[in-house]
């Protein structure tokens, strides 16, 4: 029986998953982002990912990079018994890029992989055995027995690890085009609006407001965000209260009319409305089979 391990450090800079199991479509995504960099590896599973308007197929022995703040959704199949088991790291590349100067090429890669444009964001191929995986394996053996002042180091030390066995299968697969062909990623304002709803995606939006604090035309940000992330302002909001509403479900005991308030909806009639539209459920019922 596979073992499960969910770890947040106590500084908030790395969240671990290893070997988590959803069945009987328990994991049902929307379009989401995070602040930090995502390394999910993907055990078993089948189904479709979704990143910047690409589709790639989900199958065991895959590895995905996602970048801060970038979009992606996962539309998993559950036929015949099928499950979907993952290991999964995310991190604030900026607080643990020193850790790699030591090491050029290696700290270079890294470099790149979360701030250049990479030509996909998903590897295939990835043994069981493989040293990418036992880089997880390692790491949930020995979070048991940290302690807390360890804690970083032993986060630092499983990153350089992880990074250092993925470099070689990365570069085999994705260098199909010239150097040259690389740049750093063109979303800069994207971002500065990623970060701007990160901090007001709770609260009545409206885009005269953005336009004001970031000194751009209304018809600027709606045109460049669709371009840049791949959905709407609004599309992307409702995705981000839906992804923070199933954290807070899953996560702690909040009553529900409390939850719908914290994500930016004050009538908990429609925020369970909203919420049955997009993940085929309600959320006293989502709460209910998480286990919460």
């Amino acid at each position: 029986m596979s073992a499960i391990v969910s770890t947040n450090l106590n500084d908030g800079s790395l969240y671990f998953v290893y070997r988590r199991v959803s069945m009987d479509n328990r994991h049902k995504e929307t379009f989401h982002s995070h602040r930090g960099l995502e390394i999910l590896f993907i055990h078993q599973g089948r189904g479709t990912m979704i990143v910047n308007n690409v589709s790639y197929a989900i199958r065991p022995g895959m590895l995905c990079v996602f970048q801060p703040f970038q979009l992606h959704h996962l539309q998993l199949e559950y036929t015949e018994g099928q499950t979907f088991e993952r290991s999964l790291v995310i991190f604030e590349p900026s607080r643990y890029a020193s850790y790699m100067a030591n090491w050029p090429s290696l700290h270079a890669f890294f470099n790149r992989l979360w701030s250049s444009v990479l030509p996909a964001p998903c590897i295939y191929g990835i043994d069981e055995q493989s040293e990418v995986v036992a880089a997880y394996r390692s790491m949930q053996l020995s979070l048991p027995t940290l302690s807390e002042a360890d804690q970083h180091e032993e986060a630092s030390l499983f990153l350089i690890q992880l990074i250092r066995s993925l470099k070689p299968l990365w570069l085999e697969q994705q260098d199909k085009q010239p150097a040259s062909a690389l740049r750093m990623r063109r979303n800069h304002q994207a971002e500065l609006m990623l970060e701007w709803l990160e901090g007001h995606y709770a609260l009545p939006f409206h885009l005269e407001d953005m336009a004001k604090e970031l000194h751009l035309s209304t018809y600027h940000l709606s045109h460049s965000f669709k371009e840049a992330v791949g959905v709407s302002m609004t599309e992307y909001i409702a995705a981000r209260r839906m992804h923070q509403a199933v954290i807070l479900l899953t996560t702690t005991d909040k009553p529900i009319t409390l939850i719908a308030e914290e994500i930016g909806i004050t009538n908990s009639s429609y925020f369970c409305k909203f919420f049955k539209s997009r993940m085929g459920t309600t959320p006293h019922q989502y709460r209910k089979r998480s286990g919460g």
